[in-house]
C-alpha cells in the first residue's frame, strides 16, 4: 500500500476558476550527485561512442563504474598466487576500465569507482567459484595501493565491495549457527581497501563504506532447520549488517575491541519493490528509498556510540526501478518514469542525502526470479531507460527533464529538473486536462542555477509533462505523468 507523503509546503488556497499559480516554494538547500551507471554498455569498446552520445544528451555528468577484481589481476585463474609486486599498477592489465575512465576525464565528469568481487582465485579461502568466499585482507590492500596509485588523480570517490550483504558478491554471509558472518569479513576488506589507498599516496581518502542492498534477514537461526545449508545463502539486512561491521549490538553499544572508522560516506542502493518508491517495508532493518530515515538514525546511532564520523552522509550509488517484462519486479514502463521521478525527488529533499544514482542504460536480458544468482542462475535488472532491444522507454525522455506532481490539498505540487541545463534555464510546464485530447501550456518556469525548480498549481490536470530547449537547440520533452 503506498504511503502518500507532503512534499512540497502547503498549497495557497485560490477562488480562481482555471489555472491558478503560486509562488514556487523554497527548493531544498543542497545539491546531490547523479551517478550513471552504464555497465557493458560502457565498458566494451563496440558500444562506448554511441552509449557516451546518449549519455551526454541525457545530462550525465557523473559516472560510477564496477572495478572487478578479477578482470585485471594477473594469474585471476590460478589457484597460488603468482610471484609479482601486487602494489606495482604496471602489473595489471585495466583494459577499458582506463579507456573509460580516461573518456570520463575528456568530458570533465566525476568518476565513483567501486572495487569489488569477483576476485582472483587465489585471493579467496577456498579456491572455489564463484570467487567471492573470504577474499584476503593483505592480498586486497596490495590491490588497493595499485588502484591508488593507478587512478588517484581520475577517480573522485572510492568505494570498497559492491553489496557485502549479499552471498552474489561475499561469502559466507552466515556462520554455520545462523549468526551473521559477513559483516565483520567486510569490515576487514574495508580497512584493508582504506589502508591500500593511504599506502598509494593518499593520505585522506574519500571512500564510502556499505554498497548494501536494500533487504534480508537479521538472523537464520530459525531457517536452519527447514532450509538446513541453503539458510546461509540469503541476504543479511542492510542494518543488521551496519551494526555488526561497525561492532554494534542492538542497542547500538560499541564492543570496546573495535576502533572507529574513518569513513566519506554511507553507500547504499535503496531499491524499492513494485509498490511504489513510498512503499515502507515492514521488517525494521531494510532500507529502501521510502524508508531512508531508518539509515539516517543509524546513522546517527553510530556516530553517537563513536563508531563513525558525524555526520556522515548518505551515497545512493545504484538505484533504478524495475520495469515490465520483469514479472517479479516490473511496473509498466511509463509508471516507471513517474516513479523513477519520486524516488529522486525523495532523495533531494533528504538533506543528507548526498549522491543518486540510475542503473543501467539499458536493459539487462530477462533472467531468472531474485535469488536465482545465489545458486547459478542469473538475474537480468530491467531498470535501464531502455529495452535490451535499444528501444526507448518513456524513462528516456523523462530522465533528462524528471517531474512529480502531487496533490496537495485542493491543488497540486510540482517539482522537477533539467538535468543537462549548466545553470539556470526556462521550461515550459504542460498540462492536459480531464477529457481533452490536447495539451496546454500551464505556466513557463525558471530553475535555480542547478537546473531544479517547483510550482504550485490549482489547475487540475489529468496529465502533465515539461518541455525545454538547450541553448544548441536541441528540444526534450518528458512522458505523460500523472499525480500521486
Amino acid at each position: 500500500m503506498l504511503r502518500l507523503r507532503r512534499l512540497l509546503p502547503t498549497l495557497l488556497g485560490c477562488a480562481l476558476v482555471g489555472a491558478c499559480l503560486a509562488a514556487a516554494p523554497a527548493l531544498a538547500s543542497h545539491s546531490e550527485v547523479t551517478y550513471f551507471e552504464g555497465s557493458t554498455d560502457l565498458l566494451q569498446a563496440s558500444s562506448r561512442p554511441h552509449a557516451i552520445a546518449q549519455l551526454r544528451h541525457e545530462g550525465v555528468h557523473a559516472l560510477r563504474i564496477e572495478l572487478y577484481w578479477a578482470d585485471v589481476a594477473p594469474g585471476a585463474a590460478l589457484a597460488t598466487r603468482p610471484n609479482f609486486d601486487a602494489t606495482n599498477p604496471a602489473n595489471y592489465a585495466w583494459g577499458e576500465y582506463d579507456a573509460l575512465i580516461a573518456e570520463a576525464q575528456r568530458l570533465h565528469w566525476q568518476v565513483l569507482l567501486t572495487v569489488t568481487s569477483p576476485v582472483p582465485r587465489w585471493a579467496t579461502s577456498n579456491h572455489k567459484a564463484p570467487y567471492v568466499t573470504r577474499p584476503d585482507d593483505k592480498d586486497f590492500q596490495e590491490f588497493m595501493t595499485a588502484v591508488g596509485r593507478h587512478y588517484a588523480s581520475e577517480v573522485s570517490v572510492f568505494s570498497i565491495w559492491n553489496e557485502p550483504n549479499h552471498p552474489l558478491y561475499l561469502q559466507p554471509q552466515w556462520n554455520a549457527n545462523g549468526t551473521p558472518a559477513s559483516p565483520r569479513i567486510y569490515r576487514g576488506l574495508y580497512q584493508a581497501g582504506y589502508a591500500g589507498l593511504q599506502a598509494a599516496g593518499i593520505a585522506n581518502p574519500t571512500v564510502l563504506f556499505g554498497e548494501t542492498a536494500p533487504t534480508g534477514y537479521d538472523s537464520v537461526k530459525r531457517l536452519l532447520r527447514s532450509e538446513h545449508s541453503k539458510a546461509l545463502l540469503h541476504d543479511v539486512a542492510p542494518l543488521e549488517f551496519l551494526r555488526e561491521a561497525l561492532c554494534l549490538n542492538a542497542r547500538y553499544k560499541k564492543a570496546s575491541s573495535c576502533g572507529p572508522l574513518s569513513i566519506s560516506g554511507y553507500a547504499h542502493h535503496a531499491y524499492t519493490l513494485p509498490a511504489g518508491p513510498y512503499y515502507v517495508p515492514p521488517e525494521r532493518d531494510d532500507i529502501t528509498i521510502g524508508s531512508l530515515s531508518r539509515l539516517s538514525s543509524a546513522l546517527d546511532r553510530a556516530a553517537s556510540a563513536h563508531a563513525i564520523p558525524a555526520h556522515v552522509p548518505i551515497y545512493l550509488t545504484e538505484f533504478g526501478v524495475q520495469s515490465k517484462p520483469n514479472k517479479q519486479l516490473g511496473v509498466p514502463v511509463a509508471q516507471q518514469a513517474e516513479f523513477d521521478a519520486i524516488a529522486e525527488h525523495i532523495a533531494y529533499n533528504n538533506s543528507r542525502v548526498a549522491a543518486f544514482s540510475q542503473y543501467l542504460l539499458k536493459d539487462d536480458p530477462l533472467g531468472g526470479a531474485p535469488g536465482s544468482s545465489v545458486h547459478g542462475g542469473t538475474v537480468g535488472f530491467q531498470t535501464g531507460l531502455e529495452f535490451v532491444s535499444g528501444a526507448a522507454k518513456p524513462l528516456y525522455a523523462g530522465w533528462p527533464v524528471p517531474l512529480t506532481v502531487t496533490k496537495h490539498g485542493g491543488g497540486y505540487s510540482l517539482w522537477g529538473l533539467v538535468r543537462p541545463a549548466t545553470g539556470a534555464t526556462t521550461l515550459t510546464v504542460l498540462v492536459r486536462l480531464k477529457g481533452s485530447s490536447h495539451y496546454r501550456t500551464l505556466s513557463t518556469v525558471t530553475t535555480n542555477s542547478l537546473g531544479y525548480w517547483s510550482l504550485s498549481s490549482a489547475t487540475r490536470g489529468q496529465y502533465w509533462r515539461v518541455r525545454w530547449t538547450s541553448p544548441e537547440g536541441a528540444r526534450y520533452e518528458g512522458p505523460p505523468i500523472k499525480a500521486s
